[in-house]
């Protein structure tokens, strides 16, 4: 029978698009007092010696047999004064070795210590295609030592489970197992020994909750939000979009016992791809009460349709522009079926990805109407998969303004007919009222920022900035850290960037820099060391491209 096809979905990060602000408890650590990025100095995190940044760059100073983890290993040790990382032989763990279509090799190790993950410390070391090391980057903490840090645990992992569930008011009905993984957590000058649990729950605050509780006393050292806001046979139908749009679509034909024959928004066309789903939130918050979206016929034309016949038809966009484009199959690289489901909530003005899926609200019409009406929402949600399961940028600060910020550059790839975002889901008041876009990656300073909170941290009056003078300092209670409000830096990079390049030539830099450079604390400096890198491996040192990527981050004053 059709609906008990099961999808197997890895667990991951995710993030909310909307510029409504996350819920996160006061424990997480307050925003330092920081030197701004491109002031001439360096922008401080909250606990400096537990994220180093690491860029070496070679010129071909030693070729290996091979480009494997063991010879990138053997690099590291030989060259420890380089790279500030002493033993790594003890101190590095291997994550993955991966050969991209260059043909350079990128091996990850994890910093460990007695075979702990470092949480956040990654290592990336690169091959060129003559087995030549040409470069390292990544972080490391830097006052770890394996005499320092006691890595066993007291706690068992369910009564962590238990403290992180308390911590958050996690309802009964989740919406997958949580897991747990013991780390060492840097936390504002000290090194914990923790259990990292991911909770994720739905509801009217939904969650993906990453909470990491003491292994030794079972308190909550820290946390954050992590929501990122039977018989067939595969055949074309239609339907009518929320703008009463046309849409080819991808659907399934079910023959269901007593029932008759169903026609379901379900996509099995694609090769090595696990399907593209759609579901029917009918308008509340829990997940238990979906079903895939279920028609009479293969035109799915009532109004209660449009929401989902958009949602699907822009999920088969973004995969194709991915698998296309970047040679992705699908939001992990191998072939993760993709899922949304629609009508959540009532009157809900968001749209997420939580780890697993897409949701999308039918806005309150007012200020928007169904989010899944926008191409560029899908592509900024879906491209949140993409970025959890390559950078795992962490969604707070500078890591969240970044993982935001890529989620936008790719919506506007996607959906290529302006440099807006959400243009496509303001209401006819909110227009009226002058909210036309969510964000503009052209002209940032043109979009207001959305509520009062956040207007006190401005320093231009309150709305979005696209130069680091008018960085947002907030403490992570508010917007993560400045996640949404800040991304529209680096948006406005990316921008001049393709005034320059085009978008085709920007959204295979970018993409390179995501997918092979940046790890989960990069800010933004890191990332234009990532970006003018990525320019230079695909065009050559010295090229139009390499100028073109210092230009746009030198214009919004990141150096």
């Amino acid at each position: 029978m059709f609906l008990k096809k099961k999808f197997i979905l890895p667990v991951v990060l995710s993030s909310a698009m909307l510029v409504g602000s996350i819920p996160v408890s006061s424990v997480l650590a307050q925003t330092a007092d920081s030197s701004v990025a491109g002031s001439g100095q360096a922008f401080k995190e909250w606990n400096e010696k537990a994220s180093v940044p690491l860029f070496v760059k070679e010129r071909y100073s030693e070729k290996f047999s091979s480009s494997t983890a063991s010879n990138a290993l053997n690099y590291l040790k030989k060259n420890q004064d380089k790279t500030g990382i002493p033993h790594p032989d003890q101190n590095l763990k291997v994550k993955s070795t991966e050969k991209d279509q260059l043909g350079m090799t990128h091996v990850r190790f994890n910093q460990s210590v007695n075979g702990v993950n470092v949480e956040g410390a990654e290592v990336i070391v690169h091959f060129n295609k003559n087995n030549e090391i040409v470069s390292v980057n990544g972080r490391t903490n830097q006052t770890i030592t394996a005499d320092s840090v006691d890595t066993s645990a007291s706690l068992s992992s369910d009564e962590a489970l238990s403290a992180a569930l308390a911590s958050v008011n996690a309802p009964e009905e989740l919406t997958y197992e949580p897991t747990s993984e013991l780390v060492v957590l840097p936390f504002e000058g000290k090194n914990y020994t923790a259990f990292k649990v991911n909770v994720n729950f739905m509801g009217e605050e939904p969650g993906n909750w990453f909470v990491f509780v003491d292994a030794k006393t079972g308190e909550v050292i820290d946390k954050y939000n992590g929501l990122m806001h039977a018989d067939e046979q595969t055949q074309k139908g239609a339907g009518k979009g929320v703008h009463g749009d046309h849409r080819e679509l991808h659907i399934t034909q079910v023959k269901e016992p007593n029932a008759g024959t169903k026609f379901a928004l379900a996509d099995y066309s694609h090769e090595n791809l696990g399907g593209i789903v759609t579901y029917d939130a009918k308008n509340d918050y829990s997940s238990s009460n979906d079903t895939v979206y279920m028609g009479n016929s293969a035109a799915f034309i009532s109004d209660y349709d449009r929401a989902a016949v958009d949602a699907h038809y822009n999920s088969e966009k973004v995969y194709d522009y991915f698998l296309n484009e970047h040679g992705r199959n699908s939001l992990d690289g191998n072939g993760m079926a993709i899922i949304s489901r629609v009508h959540y909530g009532n009157n809900y003005n968001n749209a997420s990805w939580n780890g697993r899926w897409m949701t999308y609200g039918d806005g309150d019409g007012k200020f928007m109407i169904s989010l899944s009406a926008g191409l560029d929402v899908a592509a900024h949600e879906m491209t949140h998969g993409v970025i959890s399961h390559s950078a795992n940028l962490v969604y707070r600060n500078q890591s969240g303004a970044l993982n935001e910020s890529f989620a936008d550059v790719f919506g506007a790839l996607v959906d290529d007919s302006d440099w807006e975002m959400g243009e496509d889901i303001m209401a006819p008041e909110a227009k009226a009222n002058g909210s036309t876009v969510l964000r503009s990656l052209s002209n940032p300073n043109g979009v207001i920022v959305s509520n009062e909170q956040r207007r006190a941290y401005s320093t231009n009056g309150g709305v979005y900035p696209d130069h680091m003078d008018e960085f947002y300092h907030m403490p992570t209670s508010v917007d993560g850290g400045g996640v949404h409000v800040n991304s529209s830096i680096t948006n406005h990079a990316a921008y001049l960037i393709a005034q320059d390049l085009g978008r085709e030539k920007l959204g295979k830099i970018y993409y390179r820099a995501l997918t092979v450079y940046l790890t989960a604390n990069s800010d933004f400096s890191d990332a234009r060391q990532a970006i003018v890198q990525s320019a230079i491996d695909l065009y050559g040192e010295g090229s139009e491209e390499e100028a073109a990527a210092n230009a746009g981050f030198d214009a919004v004053g990141i150096y």
